[in-house]
């Protein structure tokens, strides 16, 4: 797949807090302290995050200067590391006064003290968490208490590094809304309530610019896609695809050349239509009419997929709150795939999990497959479906719904992805187990009131999720199953 869009990573800042009383007492202590917070800087460099350092900071004055560089770079997230025990003030006033989501890590250099020759400078070098209730203690009172906190070894600590990592992909999804466009082309699938949105609540709430498109403005992109790159569209497209042919359902048919060919063009159009408006994400739907528009938004699938799994997220029937669901479930490595819930299986108490598109074919279990079908059912017009479960293994749902007082809400749901067999419509579908009965299991997710499209996505990132939603200040609810 090609890579033309670039994806801004998140821009982290660090500092590393010290308590300059101890420099005259302990000789060669500051140093160390330094040296220990060059490693920590350099593990957030082998992250995928743009790292930006305000250095060592051991009074207030360096703590304000801190903070005034950190702004100008424009900082998404904070690291603050505690080298030893640290007066609050020096910590407190440049998080207050950068004022974004900030971590709190205290990683001691030792797994223990040898007590029977530690010295005081040894216990100072390892006195991480010494101040680290009293910083925590001001952020609540000052009502901006810290995203969250780090506290372990720093070195060998693989829980210590899971959690950094975890970190690092929150912030990129806060980031991914920040600055972003999402494009908003056509209107909502006719007599879906629930997927109605307001754009400015959006905004409010997520930090991004919805930008309204027309099909004009992709019909005008499309045609204008030359020869050669519709032939190097085609290429990309056998290189990932696995053509099928047709099933025992009545709708499906020979992939055409003329399908296949179209289906290229129009996804070079979404290319160009990403490019020319800078889009993070795109909703659209493509209407009812029998006419070209209708011919170019019923050959999007494969388009959309490309560019879904290259992380620009598409949702059908213009769900703006799903396209969301889905760039966050990208950015913290899950994928996200277009979704709803199909039929039950209740013998193996397993529910079918997908959508006739867009789909994360970055995620598939093995290479995705395409089907021409003459019938998108419930939509007009025909073309080229994908088929495909994905990886087998941990899966996520994570869904944007509205309360009753118009504020956004995520609800999230760990399950499996598990082998057998699925429907062969020239869809996706997924087997989930959620560890109880699946009627159960519907009956919980549905009384939390999401929306009916979500992203599915590979691994359990309900943690991951709840700190995201956190940093966002948008409420949060996991429904249980059994895992």
């Amino acid at each position: 797949m090609s890579g033309f869009i670039h994806r801004a990573k998140a821009r982290v800042g660090v500092i590393t807090v010290g308590h300059e009383p101890y420099w005259g007492q302990f000789s060669g202590l500051k140093e160390e302290l330094q040296g220990n917070g060059k490693k920590f800087e350099n593990m957030l460099r082998n992250l995928d995050v743009e790292v930006v350092s305000a250095g060592f900071v051991d009074n207030v004055d360096q703590s304000f200067a801190a903070a005034a560089r950190l702004k100008a770079a424009d900082v998404d997230f904070l690291f603050c590391n505690l080298s030893t025990y640290v007066t609050s003030s020096s910590a407190v006033t440049a998080i207050l006064n950068l004022s974004v989501p900030t971590v709190l890590v205290a990683l001691q250099p030792l797994k223990k003290l040898d007590y029977r020759h530690t010295t005081t400078y040894m216990q100072l070098a390892n006195d991480n968490i010494c101040s680290l209730p009293e910083i925590s203690g001001v952020l609540v009172r000052a009502g901006k208490p810290a995203a969250g906190m780090i506290v372990g070894t720093l070195d060998n600590d693989e829980r210590a590094a899971r959690e950094l990592a975890a970190w690092c992909q929150v912030a990129n999804a806060r980031r991914a809304f920040k600055y972003a466009r999402i494009g908003y082309l056509g209107h909502t699938y006719e007599g879906m309530y629930d997927m109605n949105s307001d754009p400015t609540a959006f905004t409010a709430a997520f930090g991004s610019h919805i930008q309204m498109l027309e099909m004009c403005d992709l019909a005008k992109l499309v045609n204008g896609v030359t020869s050669t790159e519709m032939a190097d569209k085609l290429d990309e497209i056998h290189s990932v695809f696995t053509m099928a042919d047709p099933f025992i359902d009545p709708i499906t048919r020979p992939i055409r050349q003329e399908d296949l060919d179209w289906s290229a063009k129009v996804a070079v159009g979404l290319d160009k239509l990403v490019a020319e408006y800078g889009l993070t994400g795109l909703a659209y739907y493509r209407g009812l009419d029998n006419n070209e528009y209708e011919r170019i938004g019923s050959n999007m699938v494969l388009g959309n997929s490309l560019l879904t799994a290259k992380g620009i997220p598409l949702a059908g029937e213009a769900d703006l709150k799903t396209c969301a669901a889905m760039l966050i479930m990208d950015r913290l490595g899950g994928g996200g795939s277009f979704a709803e819930l199909h039929p039950c299986d209740f013998e193996d108490d397993i529910v079918l999990v997908g959508h006739d598109g867009p789909h994360n074919i970055r995620i598939s279990d093995g290479k995705p497959v395409i089907r021409g079908l003459d019938v998108f059912h419930g939509k007009s017009g025909s073309g080229i479906g994908v088929e495909f479960s994905i990886k087998t293994g941990p899966v996520t749902l994570l869904g944007i719904s509205q309360t009753e007082d118009g504020r956004f809400k995520m609800i999230a749901a760990q399950g499996e992805s598990v082998q057998g067999e699925i429907p062969q419509t020239g869809n996706t579908n997924t087997r989930c187990s959620f560890g109880c009965r699946v009627a159960e299991f519907v009956e919980n997710w549905c009384a939390a009131g999401p929306t009916h499209h979500f992203a599915l996505g590979v691994g359990h990132l309900n943690a991951k999720i709840r700190n995201v939603a956190n940093v966002l200040g948008i409420e949060f609810e996991v429904v249980q199953g059994g895992i």
